[in-house]
């Protein structure tokens, strides 16, 4: 090896050697960009933000509990809401349905229909489930309370009926038919058509469709009422169209405001009616 090999060589480790003595000194090390010592704590901890602001022991108790309402008020209103399902808010049905109204129709009726139902001379199976446990006192009471309830009476139901059919229901109403032996109906349910107190019922406010089915049922023995049944014997005279005319005229009749039963018969019944003080 010649002299200018061997100082080369010198020179090469001799930089090699202070290239490695500078990467190991402490100064010359890059300390790291991103640790969890030099990160500072969170500035959002549970413990900064302190307890819940709304908690059940910061709302109280509830203000309105059972304890505070007390126990529920046992009123015969409260008792009679089922009959509300099909007879209408406090028994004043509209006269757009077939379930006619009960609001403010004589005690002594509603109480005799009550019964037929419980004992079978009238016959639907929701009515009959839900008073044949009833004491006949209970349905007396039942009948009372709807009886002394004064609400108006919704519009007419029909309109614009044929003139001819009117008019023919108009006469078995205020003259009946001396010929086929049909009372007029003012004779029995009052000159106003609105029922005579205690047991006979007005017949305007009615469902045509509820007035047909009832006439029909006691035109074909389906419904009855306590013997001697005049209702039963008067249908039986009339002719299906006499049935037509009849809930034409009286579900196209309005009723005054504050109408109510009259008190009295203005005569003798034609016919000795069950139920019915004569």
């Amino acid at each position: 090896m010649n002299p200018l090999q061997s100082l080369a060589g010198v020179l090469l480790a001799s930089l090699c050697l202070a290239a490695v003595s500078a990467q190991d000194a402490p100064g010359s090390r890059a300390a790291p960009r991103d640790t969890p010592a030099q990160r500072s704590p969170p500035q959002d901890t549970l413990a900064q933000r302190g307890p819940p602001q709304d908690t059940l022991a910061q709302r109280g108790p509830p203000q309105d509990t059972l304890a505070q309402r007390g126990p529920p008020q046992d009123t015969l209103a409260q008792r009679v809401v089922a009959c509300t399902t099909c007879h209408g808010k406090e028994g004043q049905a509209t006269n757009l349905g077939y379930f006619p109204r009960i609001a403010g129709k004589p005690a002594g009726y509603l109480y005799h229909q009550l019964v037929n139902f419980r004992d079978g001379r009238r016959h639907y199976p929701l009515m009959s489930a839900l008073i044949e446990p009833l004491s006949d006192d209970y349905l007396r009471e039942i009948a009372e309370y709807f009886a002394n309830l004064d609400l108006p009476y919704p519009p007419p139901q029909t309109r614009d009926a044929p003139l001819a059919m009117l008019e023919r229901g108009r006469v078995l109403v205020r003259q009946g038919d001396a010929a086929r032996k049909l009372p007029a109906c003012v004779q029995c349910h009052g000159e106003a058509m609105l029922g005579v107190k205690p047991a006979i019922p007005g017949l305007l406010g009615l469902p045509r469709d509820y007035l047909n089915s009832q006439l029909g049922q006691w035109r074909q023995g389906q419904r009855h009422a306590e013997a001697p049944d005049c209702m039963a014997e008067v249908a039986r005279r009339l002719a299906p169209q006499d049935i037509a005319a009849l809930s034409t005229w009286l579900s196209s009749q309005p009723v005054p405001a504050g109408a109510k039963p009259a008190a009295t018969l203005p005569a003798k019944l034609p016919l000795t009616c069950g139920g019915v003080p004569q």
